[in-house]
Parts: C-alpha cells; sequence; structure tokens
C-alpha cells in the first residue's frame, strides 16, 4: 500500500498499515512488511492519548511534522490506516505546490 496519494488539499502522501500496541515499556516502530508497521506506544489508550502519542512516534520516524500525518481509518481500533504527507517543509514554508 505505498502509494502516492493526493489528498483533498492536493498534497502527496503514503498510506500505511500500523497495527497499534499501547502501554508498552518504550516507543518502537517496527517495519513488517512494504506497507505494515507495528507500532509500540508508551501511553494507554484513554482519551485518545495513545493515537496523539502515533502520530508523534510517526512524526520522528518518517522526519515529518506531526500536522503531516492523519489516522484515516480506525481510530478506534489497533489496526489503522495512516496517510504520511511527503511534502518537503520547504514547500510548505515558501508555499510551492
Amino acid at each position: 500500500m505505498w502509494e502516492q496519494k493526493h489528498d483533498d488539499h492536493g498534497r502527496r502522501g503514503m498510506l500505511i498499515r500500523v497495527y497499534v500496541t499501547s502501554n508498552a515499556k518504550e516507543a518502537r516502530v517496527v517495519k513488517v512488511g512494504d506497507d505494515s508497521f507495528e507500532v509500540r506506544v508508551d501511553e494507554r489508550a484513554v482519551n485518545g492519548r495513545a493515537n496523539k502519542r502515533l502520530l508523534e512516534i510517526l512524526s520522528r520516524h518518517f522526519v515529518v511534522p506531526k500536522s503531516r500525518i492523519f489516522i484515516t481509518k480506525g481510530m478506534k481500533s489497533r489496526d489503522k490506516i495512516v496517510q504520511v504527507n511527503l511534502e518537503s517543509a520547504a514547500d510548505e514554508h515558501f508555499g510551492n505546490p
């Protein structure tokens, strides 16, 4: 599922499958397939805290701002589809499409 996708704002991105384990001892990202990752989140799945922490962990892993990562499916599930927008920070800063 590593595919180029244009969201509503015309940004290029990739969709990945993510299996989340919450309340882990340490945060970790493990690639388990071409389009699949297992992410261990060091936060409990209460009031969206694990989802918020997931975005922070993926932001560091893919070296993109948190504002470019979205959970598109599975907000209340361990199995999620996540979109990562790939435009560079320079494009956003200078307004290039």
